[in-house]
């Protein structure tokens, strides 16, 4: 009966079978990472996008692009540093972590979320950029700055990630 149900099946050699066995399991692995990332992100963006809001009203960055750059470097909020550090953005700088934890981190340590994104904003507000697109809502112009700005060791896949996390996450108005 087997031989009449699955001819193409037994008609294949092993090593083809096995596979193609494994390349299904391993792209409806990476179907269901892909969903709890963007899971992650959503519920990330829920907790944060009041955050960003404001800060969007006092320093005139997009809250996308606050969004955009806190997701990407905290992994949404999963990240060692995010979870350690409270560091949400990759700052380097000052930590107690080696005291405290016995973990060596060259990233700067924050008291809460808040502390973080109100620094990364300093951060924008300081880069030579800032006066030129302060108040400009449109994400693609911070991201090309910002990425330009030495943000990243790798600008160009920096500022394409970012992009399209505004992107997958409706972050902007203007896509």
């Amino acid at each position: 009966m087997k031989n009449q149900l699955y001819p193409a099946i037994l008609a294949m050699p092993k090593k083809v079978f096995i596979l193609r066995c494994v390349t299904r399991l391993l792209m409806t692995g990476l179907l269901l990472v892909g969903l709890q990332c963007a899971m992650a992100q959503s519920k990330y963006v829920k907790k944060f996008r009041p955050t960003a809001d404001s800060l969007t009203l006092v320093y005139g960055v997009p809250a996308s692009v606050i969004l955009g750059v806190a997701i990407m470097e905290s992994g949404s909020g999963t990240s060692r540093n995010c979870r350690l550090l409270n560091n949400h953005f990759g700052i380097v700088g000052k930590n107690n972590l080696l005291k405290t934890k016995g973990v060596k981190s060259r990233y700067k340590q924050y008291p809460n979320s808040l502390a973080s994104y109100v620094d990364f904003c300093k951060l924008m507000a300081k880069k030579k950029f800032y006066k030129r697109l302060k108040g400009n809502m449109d994400h693609r112009l911070w991201a090309d700055a910002i990425s330009k700005a030495g943000y990243s060791e790798i600008p160009e896949i920096w500022k394409q990630r970012l992009l399209s996390i505004i992107k997958n996450n409706k972050l902007s108005s203007s896509h």
